[in-house]
């Protein structure tokens, strides 16, 4: 599978109310944050991009904006504009361990 098939596979299994970083997703799969980013970008609308937020828990900025309010429809615990980040309970974490990319 390649790096996109692999990054909509992460982003789907991420659950409503919970976020992962692109550094979460990279481990997972076992790329970079910026090659997360990269394949995101390509994705669509076919997974839950929203659920995908920066380190620092700030949202994407793309799709006009919508992001944060998707986030708190689903009840994600919010610090202002950005995702609480420290609400570990609130974050998802990669069921398995990262491997390495061939």
């Amino acid at each position: 599978m390649d790096i996109v098939g692999e990054v909509r596979e992460a982003v789907a299994a991420i659950p409503a109310g919970s976020v992962a970083s692109y550094g979460d997703v990279g481990q997972r799969i076992g790329a970079g944050a910026r090659q997360v980013g990269r394949a995101m970008s390509l994705l669509g609308e076919g997974v839950p991009w929203w659920r995908v937020v920066r380190a620092d828990g700030s949202p994407a900025t793309c799709h006009g904006g919508q992001a944060p309010g998707l986030l708190l429809a689903e009840g994600t615990p919010m610090r202002g504009a950005r995702v609480d980040m420290r609400r570990a309970r609130y974050r998802w974490e990669p069921a398995e361990p990262s491997r390495p990319r061939a």
